[in-house]
C-alpha cells in the first residue's frame, strides 16, 4: 500500500541533503511523522496545508518502512499511518508537486 507525506519543497531538499527526514515541527512535537493514505491525502492538504506554497507530496510503500510504521486512529477514528523514527529519503518512490488552487488548497492530484 502506498502512503503519502505532504511537506514544503525546502524541507524535502534538506532531507535529501542530510540523508534523513525527522519530520515537521508538528511531527516532532507529536513524536512521529504523519502520513496519509491516498484517500486521506486531499483532506489532509486542505486541513493542514492551505495557503502554503511550494509543497511536494512524497509517495512511499508502507511495507518499506518496517516496524516503525504504526496505523493509529485519528480524525473520526480513521486509521492513519505514523512513522516512529526518521525517514530515509531513499525509500521515497516518487515526488510530485502540489500547487495551490484559487482558494489556496494544495492540489494533490491522482494518487495510487
Amino acid at each position: 500500500m502506498r502512503i503519502y507525506k505532504i511537506l514544503p519543497r525546502a524541507d524535502w531538499d534538506t532531507a535529501r541533503a542530510e540523508l534523513s527526514y525527522a519530520g515537521s515541527a508538528v511531527d516532532r512535537a507529536d513524536g512521529f511523522i504523519h502520513f496519509s493514505t491516498a484517500a486521506q491525502a486531499q483532506e489532509t492538504a486542505a486541513r493542514h496545508f492551505r495557503g502554503q506554497p511550494d509543497l511536494v507530496v512524497l509517495e512511499l510503500e508502507a511495507d518499506d518502512l518496517g516496524e516503525g510504521l504504526k496505523w493509529e486512529p485519528s480524525r473520526g477514528g480513521a486509521l492513519f499511518p505514523h512513522l516512529y523514527g526518521a525517514l530515509d529519503p531513499d525509500l521515497v518512490r516518487d515526488v510530485t508537486e502540489a500547487p495551490l488552487d484559487p482558494d489556496g488548497v494544495p492540489l494533490i492530484g491522482e494518487l495510487s
